[in-house]
């Protein structure tokens, strides 16, 4: 490894850990900046007084006078109005430090809260998906070693395999295996942007753009989902802002778009070119953030 990859993968992680960490920065300082206002505020009103008994002496001053051909009551009432915006300037000068920095703690303490609302909004949907993905699989190998024996595995019942599921095993090798996609799938076909009337084109594309997203993640140390729909032209999803690909751990290490590790028909015709669309499917580590301090 070079020594500027290490830097750029140095840098990328200290990135996401600070992405990781930032509504819990964000809290803290709004409590700080809360709190800090509220005694900039207790200060402030130890002084209002005798700010507001000045303004009071000289509004006082200015009705002692009396009204001559040197002073009208046009000047007077001009007079006044500086007294009260000179109230107002030193008003404001008193408490505008406190509502700044109780204000500026608000506004983190609302930014820490909508970030972990996004956070949690995605978290819900990669579980959903997660617990659909893994429903398909119990379903799967169901269907290959029988329903019981596959209740027995799943809730660690010892027992020996009979010879009746080994020979529905023998036979479920036989049947062609059906193709499960992941939830993270995405067509790419007429709707998107970036696709094209030609075949070999459009595979060029999605080779040069695979290249250029596991450039990033080699580069970087990680890459999210939506950064690589970002590249393809696919609109963004929630749960695409927190999974995706890390070098921290081990993993597959690259990015996939399940162009050529698929052998299924609809894969071949694309790639032979009789297809102009293809079904992507992404070969997604998880949740990005979980693995960034393994």
């Amino acid at each position: 490894m070079s020594a500027i990859t290490t830097i750029t993968r140095a840098v990328g992680k200290t990135t996401l850990r600070a992405q990781k960490i930032s509504p819990n920065v964000l809290f803290v300082v709004g409590i700080a900046g809360v709190v800090g206002g509220a005694i900039l505020a207790s200060r402030a009103t130890l002084k209002v007084e005798d700010v507001i008994d000045h303004s009071r002496s000289n509004i006082d001053d200015i009705n002692e006078i009396e009204h001559s051909d040197f002073y009208t009551e046009q000047e007077r009432t001009k007079d006044k109005s500086f007294a009260y915006i000179e109230l107002g300037v030193n008003l404001t000068k008193l408490y505008g430090p406190a509502v700044i920095v109780g204000g500026i703690g608000i506004a983190c303490l609302t930014g820490s809260h909508h970030i972990l609302s996004k956070r949690n909004a995605a978290l819900t949907v990669a579980y959903t998906a997660l617990e659909r993905s893994y429903k398909l699989y119990r379903t799967r190998v169901s269907d290959a070693i029988g329903e019981e024996r596959e209740r027995e595995l799943h809730y660690h019942v010892e027992k020996e395999l009979a010879q009746k599921d080994a020979d529905l095993l023998k036979l479920a090798k036989k049947k062609p295996p059906k193709k499960d996609y992941s939830q993270y799938a995405k067509f790419f076909d007429e709707a998107n942007p970036n696709w094209t009337r030609s075949a070999e084109h459009n595979l060029m594309f999605l080779n040069c753009q695979q290249q250029w997203a596991n450039d990033v993640l080699h580069s970087k140390g990680h890459i999210l989902l939506n950064d690589v729909y970002d590249l393809l032209g696919i609109p963004r999803t929630t749960a695409g802002c927190i999974v995706g690909w890390t070098m921290y751990e081990d993993g597959d290490n690259y990015v996939d778009f399940g162009i050529f590790n698929h052998h299924t028909d609809e894969v071949r015709a694309f790639v032979n070119g009789v297809e102009k669309s293809v079904l992507l499917d992404f070969n997604v580590d998880g949740i990005v953030y979980n693995k960034i301090e393994r």
